[in-house]
């Protein structure tokens, strides 16, 4: 019988290494690799539950710093939790609020002890820490918890990568001091912005830590895509081959093909939803602007070999017709179609990682979508 998470290795491509798993919380198996859609504030955006079960999403996320400020971790708990509350019974996972914290506010204040910061909702004074933090997530009441941690900004010189390093594996600590849930799992996340000796030896010191997973922050950050890469090609030895790795924050069908192929299990982003409310999809054959006026009279499906709704039942010229004139259900559809297609893909990517040939799917993704920008 697993236990509540139990991360099972089922199979490592012959091929590639890429890993093929299974990672058991108590809402249920996450089989792995996957794309995790994001539920920013207790919500996909224009998506519903019942939609994301439809495509076979997982589990999502939610985002501890606008739960904290709207409306309040402690109404959640009243709520049952976050399962409870958006009426989710598949896995959550809660980051910590860290990144928010130094991507939002404009008005901040790092100390050991953590950081001061004003809301960008109304000004007010707040203050974050790895207690308060895991307070937050505990009575959110996630699955998997993500440790407070300092995120470099990209780029930065050594010391101060080192810095929030230092303190990121301090504060991990202190996350597992305050972290007394059973029934929640708590990643710790490597930092060490682009310095691979830093990354190294973070993963390593909170290897001995005992945790029951890894998160890979401070990629995707505005750094050339080839960084990100070589950063992951450093780590994927220094951290046990038993345990989970969720890379942070990263989900264009490139990026989430080059993690696979560099160990990476778990992956999250907004960038589906988000170009989908530009008017653009995902397809076999790269991206499609929809709303572009070439596809006025176009009736074809967005992408014929997509089995969601919209590809199954609208053509190209009725959704561009809905975004033309501003009716939302063009964007909840196309927001639906984007997250299948991650979704499929990754069903894809398992499956070719269990028969040994996913450098072969890989090279015919390619052929099919280029590795243009997404």
């Amino acid at each position: 019988m697993p236990k509540p998470f139990e991360f099972e290795l089922l199979h490592t491509c012959a091929q590639t290494g890429a890993r093929r798993g299974r990672l058991h919380t108590p809402h249920g198996a996450i089989d792995t690799p996957v794309y995790m859609p994001v539920g920013t504030q207790a919500a996909v955006k224009a998506v519903s539950p019942a939609e994301l079960r439809a495509i076979d999403a997982q589990i999502i996320l939610a985002n501890t710093y606008h739960l904290h400020l709207r409306p309040g971790e402690g109404l959640v708990a009243e709520a049952g939790g976050l399962h409870g509350f958006m009426g989710w019974d598949r896995p959550i996972l809660t980051d910590s609020g860290g990144f928010q914290v130094f991507s939002l506010a404009k008005l901040r204040k790092i100390s050991d002890e953590g950081v001061c910061f004003r809301s960008h909702l109304d000004g007010s004074e707040r203050f974050l820490s790895p207690e308060t933090s895991m307070d937050i997530q505990q009575k959110l009441g996630a699955d998997i918890a993500m440790q407070f941690d300092e995120c470099s900004p990209y780029p930065c010189d050594r010391e101060t990568a080192e810095r929030a390093m230092e303190r990121t594996i301090e504060w991990y600590g202190r996350c597992v001091a305050a972290h007394t849930r059973r029934d929640q799992a708590l990643f710790p996340i490597v930092q060490g912005a682009f310095y691979d000796d830093l990354r190294v030896d973070c993963a390593r010191r909170m290897a001995a830590m005992n945790p029951v997973g890894f998160g890979i922050g401070g990629l995707s950050v505005g750094e050339p895509k080839e960084n990100m890469y070589r950063v992951l090609d450093a780590l994927s030895p220094a951290m046990p081959a038993e345990l989970p790795r969720y890379l942070m924050g990263v989900g264009s069908p490139d990026c989430l093909i080059e993690g696979v192929l560099r160990g990476v299990d778990m992956f999250d982003c907004v960038l589906a939803t988000r170009v989908a409310r530009n008017g653009t999809a995902f397809t076999r054959r790269g991206r499609l602007v929809v709303r572009n006026a070439a596809y006025a009279r176009d009736f074809s499906p967005v992408d014929p070999t997509c089995d969601c709704e919209l590809c199954t039942t609208f053509s190209r010229a009725y959704v561009r017709h809905l975004i033309q004139a501003n009716e939302i259900l063009g964007l909840r559809l196309l927001s639906v179609h984007n997250l299948r297609f991650l979704t499929r893909m990754m069903e894809e990517v398992r499956q070719a990682i269990e028969r040994d040939r996913l450098r072969d799917w890989a090279e015919d993704f390619y052929a099919l979508h280029g590795r243009g920008k997404w």
